[in-house]
């Protein structure tokens, strides 16, 4: 069976990550979506709020599992015994970083390969970062994420 992880803060998951997600069920026998809980980052969702998310947007992908986890990712993936990592690519800009981060991985254990998948053209653009600057303006993301999750984002949004 091959397994593959697809790590990120998902801080929210968007249809960006989404749509990575549905490329990799055809690629993996099984994706696990790992939610990184990223003190550093200092994330607006709570770990528990953006595993709760990336549940709700997997619930109709039988192949997909959300965990969540705070060690190092090469060391993640050993536990798991999984020897693919799927990383995203929307832009030139991501690649740099991304290369980076799969030769680090790959020099800490030179078994992990990493798989680097594009969204479609539509989900390009689509980052957490925009989600989150849009929605702190009280802004529309209904077209940016998975409806399954607009109440959960607005709810965080009138509470903080």
């Amino acid at each position: 069976m091959k397994k593959a992880l697809y790590p990120g803060t998902f801080d929210p998951i968007t249809n960006g990550h989404l749509d990575i997600i549905k490329r990799a069920t055809h690629i993996f026998d099984e994706v696990i979506v790992a939610v990184a809980d990223s003190k550093a980052k200092k994330p607006m969702f709570s770990l528990d709020e953006r595993l709760k998310m990336a549940k709700i947007v997997t619930k109709d992908f039988p192949s997909v599992k959300v965990v969540s986890f705070d060690n190092l990712l090469v060391d993640f993936a050993k536990s798991l015994d999984v020897k693919f990592i799927v990383r995203g690519l929307r832009a030139v800009s991501d690649f740099e970083y991304e290369l980076q981060m799969g030769y680090a991985n790959s020099s800490l254990d030179p078994s992990l390969e990493t798989i680097y998948l594009m969204p479609t053209l539509q989900n390009a653009f689509i980052s957490s970062s925009i989600v989150r600057a849009i929605l702190s303006h009280n802004g529309d993301v209904s077209h940016l994420v998975s409806s399954d999750i607009i109440k959960h984002l607005k709810d965080k949004r009138h509470n903080d």
